[in-house]
């Protein structure tokens, strides 16, 4: 099976998966005797399955010359393409929507940003599951991509580590996947190490919400949300309550460092989760925000003194900090004890500190989108050293090649991407605006789209944005923002540089 698979091109491994995936959510309605959506996903299953097959023997042992360069192809193709295949059955099971709709969920659950057309009660409880397996899948498809595939490239945030040429070209690290091993290879490799895990987390916090009151399918689509960082939900859960937000929060590490879950891409002798610098910033930010908004609120409910309670007021820092972990993740996830913290202070907690949060990010090679907590590291670090020589101007910066490395090279390297995402928010917001849209709606969802954190349309606006009613341009737009936020800036560039499409 592993030879077969190493022989077969990358999309059509995709494919397959993508087609075996649907056997599921037609035995789910199936049983719930939801007969028109079970044949709606098994029928599709049947047809796409032969094409796979028929495409698999055509390509079978295919040479693909550049596999660098053909790889990231696949996973641009994996976040458009992909989805269309996985829209045909959810088309086919609501029968009240457009296909280009259907392609929009898909598309924005395979990109882990969780934005929806579609209201809860709309929805059969099948399809509720199948978006969040798809975000599921496209969670795992990160995790491998990252290690297998755009760790060696010097893409996705190892670059600060690495120092070395970003893209395919000379570096060590490209050599990985196009001479020392196949890029085959890597991603069977790390696929069969990390899959067990992966599926093994999302089983043991889905019961772990079970039992903490949640229904059975909103306990499974909120377990495997939460290691995709999708915040995708089926409208029905909060049963659980503060222990299923405990359990969900503490699963959410998983997003702040690729150390909860491996150990591939890291600097050799610095593997210690407490020395992470992921995870220090995240602690920061976990800790110090909260705080912010809970003495916030403490000055906003002075006044109100029959509500200056010790439970209120532990019940907000709760909510404060949960919140904050989620958008720190990308997930989106509320607490519901956020709005008890603005209504005991009285006080409006604007949607620009969510923002800022999801633009920060979560982990390299974690599902997380924004510009991530490593490059947000590297730019302190080399403030702290420069704000030091002027002090010193002659002092010698220590601690060692690697944090030397984080501070120049690294520092270098996030700075421009963080100035190319600061460019993709310019683009996106103009083309938004070109729709039509006003101000505050295009920024919410530029920001939603880029950093793949799909609630900020519920949550940060003044009021919800109603993604049903944008032209069929506006979703265009963010449909691709979507995919540009997941892929990142830099891979996209590396892809159209002329260098990696010369023989």
């Amino acid at each position: 099976m592993e030879r077969l698979l190493i022989r077969l091109p990358f999309i059509v491994i995709l494919l397959g998966i993508a087609t075996l995936a649907m056997v599921v959510p037609a035995i789910h309605a199936y049983i719930l005797r939801d007969l028109s959506v079970a044949r709606a996903f098994f029928y599709s299953f049947v047809l796409f399955s032969i094409m796979v097959v028929l495409i698999a023997i055509a390509t079978n042992g295919m040479v693909v010359r550049r596999r660098a360069r053909g790889y990231l192809i696949a996973i641009v193709v994996a976040f458009t393409v992909v989805p269309a295949l996985m829209a045909v059955p959810f088309y086919e099971a609501l029968g009240t929507t457009a296909f280009t709709s259907a392609w929009f969920e898909m598309i924005s659950s395979m990109t882990t940003t969780g934005t929806t057309l579609y209201e809860p009660a709309r929805l059969p409880d099948t399809l509720h599951l199948w978006r969040a397996m798809v975000g599921w899948l496209g969670g795992f498809l990160v995790w491998v991509t990252a290690v297998a595939i755009i760790a060696p490239m010097n893409l996705g945030g190892f670059e600060v580590l690495s120092g070395e040429q970003i893209g395919e070209g000379t570096g060590v690290g490209a050599a990985q996947i196009t001479r020392v091993a196949d890029g085959s290879e890597r991603l069977v490799r790390f696929t069969a190490r990390l899959a067990p895990v992966y599926a093994g987390l999302t089983a043991l916090l889905w019961i772990g919400l079970y039992i903490a009151g949640e229904t059975p399918l909103a306990a499974v689509c909120r377990a495997m949300s939460t290691l995709a960082t999708s915040g995708i939900t089926t409208g029905q859960g909060g049963e659980g309550g503060i222990p299923a937000e405990m359990l969900v929060f503490v699963f959410l590490f998983f997003a702040v460092s690729r150390l909860t879950f491996s150990s591939e891409g890291t600097i050799r002798g610095n593997r210690n989760l407490l020395r992470d610098p992921e995870m220090q910033m995240g602690l920061i930010c976990v800790t110090i925000l909260p705080l912010f908004l809970f003495l916030r609120h403490w000055i906003g409910a002075f006044e109100v003194e029959d509500q200056m309670t010790g439970s209120a007021a532990l019940r907000a820092l709760w909510g404060a900090v949960f919140t904050t972990m989620s958008f720190l993740t990308t997930t989106g996830y509320e607490s519901a004890d956020w709005d008890t913290a603005r209504n005991w202070s009285g006080l409006e907690t604007p949607g620009l500190v969510l923002m800022a949060l999801a633009l920060i990010g979560g982990g390299v090679a974690t599902t997380a989108g924004g510009v991530k907590l490593l490059r947000i590291y590297a730019l302190y670090k080399h403030g702290v050293r420069e704000l030091e020589k002027l002090v010193h101007p002659t002092s010698v910066g220590g601690a060692g090649s690697a944090a030397r490395r984080i501070r120049r090279e690294g520092a270098y390297v996030a700075w421009v991407f963080f100035m190319l995402f600061a460019l993709s928010i310019a683009l996106v917001m103009v083309a938004f605006s070109l729709t039509g849209l006003p101000f505050e709606t295009v920024t919410v969802l530029t920001l939603a789209a880029l950093t793949t954190t799909g609630p900020l349309v519920d949550l940060a606006a003044s009021s919800p944005i109603m993604m049903i009613e944008l032209s069929g341009v506006a979703k265009t737009i963010f449909a691709a923002a979507m995919v540009l936020g997941r892929m990142e800036t830099l891979a996209l560039i590396a892809l159209l540089n002329p260098d990696f499409w010369r023989r």
